[in-house]
């Protein structure tokens, strides 16, 4: 680019003064102009562009002082030698930095939470928002998505990670990448850099809930259990969960019209069971049975009076709510079973570890446990084959509960009569 010629002085641009009500033009080489009229003085910068003469204004003195005009001067013809017209180039960054003050983190990814409603359950959202605003929101939400790097999202997943909290960054790297992923697909970023961060975050490890497999624990937790004193339908899950150890969503969600206590069986829908929302809209995650015991089918009809003209079964104390995701694991505590020795979900440990024990054959336990078999031709042959199977482990599981309620000392467990 041919060196400028300047021919303005500060010293000039600040003695200038318009001609009466004229406008004067004090040119300063290379297409700089210095525009006095009787109010202000503004600098603009002349060029022509696809064989029309343009204006590009700069900005006004003093605010713009000659050598700041004369750097945006050097700056818009870099843009005309690279075939760019200076002021759609203006714009157009304009709307970028429009769009990116408004396109930050935390609204896009509200955005995308928000899609995920009947993709995800409602409590995945919920949680996954919970920690997003916890961790991330407070570092990242304010900034535009477009201009976060991988070093600074890593410093954030770091801050969880140096609470030892593994699980959660690994599952928030995993989230970002998701956001990012949304925001590529509406143009709102050009890459993920959550992806560049594969690899540097501490493993989370497997840990298994807490859950009591020996026989006399077990006997004292079900006695006080039977004696914890609490509003009905607290007291009827925890009764409950025990006999018929499915998960701890499956059971709190439980309405009365999946419940037949004349024929003393517990028919989960698939759309309430473990699975992908995909998989559940498409059929593919069937309903689950559950047979019910008669201990089993008498807490239940000792609470049918109580919420059975209502949806759910063990109805929380808001009318129409069912109990909370943390009602069984609070009582659980206030009675002694901190969430390092028990918790809602290790009832289905408990029983899978002692029916094992007690001569019953994996499979069956397994179905029980709706556990997912990847053979889904043998699994649906399976879900109705072996149901009396399954039927006369629940009862037996049931009476052999009860012996352990009894205050005595090396109960052995009864073995299974189906081989």
């Amino acid at each position: 680019m041919a060196r400028q010629q300047n021919k303005l002085t500060d010293k000039a641009v600040q003695a200038a003064a318009a001609d009466g009500q004229k406008r004067r033009k004090l040119a300063d080489g290379g297409g700089l102009t210095l525009v006095v009229k009787p109010s202000s003085k503004v600098w603009w910068f002349r060029y022509r562009f696809a064989g029309k003469e343009k204006t590009y204004s700069l900005g006004s003195y003093p605010e713009v002082s000659l050598k700041k005009a004369r750097e945006g001067r050097d700056e818009a013809r870099a843009l005309l030698e690279e075939n760019k017209d200076p002021v759609l180039y203006r714009r157009t960054e304009t709307i970028k930095n429009f769009e990116a003050l408004e396109n930050t983190f935390k609204a896009v990814a509200e955005k995308w939470l928000e899609l995920q409603r009947g993709q995800l359950a409602d409590s995945t959202i919920s949680v996954t928002r919970r920690r997003l605003t916890n961790w991330i929101y407070p570092h990242l939400g304010s900034l535009p998505i477009m201009n976060i790097e991988p070093r600074l999202v890593l410093q954030v997943l770091r801050k969880i990670e140096n609470k030892g909290k593994y699980e959660t960054a690994s599952r928030m790297r995993q989230r970002i990448g998701q956001v990012y992923r949304y925001a590529i697909s509406e143009g709102l970023a050009d890459r993920d850099p959550s992806a560049d961060l594969r690899g540097l975050l501490k493993s989370p490890g497997s840990k298994n809930r807490a859950a009591i497999i020996n026989p006399d624990d077990l006997g004292r937790l079900l006695r006080a259990i039977d004696a914890y004193s609490g509003q009905p339908a607290s007291c009827a899950a925890l009764q409950l969960a025990p006999l018929v150890f499915l998960r701890p969503g499956e059971l709190r969600h439980a309405t009365w019209s999946e419940i037949d206590l004349d024929g003393a069986m517990w028919t989960v829908p698939g759309q309430r069971m473990k699975g992908t929302m995909a998989a559940k809209r498409a059929g593919k995650v069937p309903d689950h049975r559950v047979p019910l015991s008669k201990q089993a089918v008498d807490i239940l009809r000792a609470l049918h009076p109580i919420t059975g003209h209502r949806p759910y079964v063990f109805e929380s104390i808001r009318p129409g709510r069912p109990l909370s995701e943390n009602t069984v694991n609070s009582a659980l505590k206030t009675m002694g079973f901190d969430g390092e020795t028990m918790v809602g979900h290790g009832f289905r440990a408990t029983a899978s570890t002692l029916l094992h024990e007690m001569g019953w054959t994996p499979e069956v336990i397994e179905l029980q446990l709706a556990h997912r078999q990847r053979n889904q031709v043998a699994a649906a042959y399976n879900r109705s084959a072996r149901i009396k199977e399954r039927t006369a482990m629940m009862q037996q599981w049931a009476d052999y509960l009860d012996t352990l309620k009894k205050p005595k000392k090396n109960v052995v467990p009864i073995k299974s009569a189906s081989k």
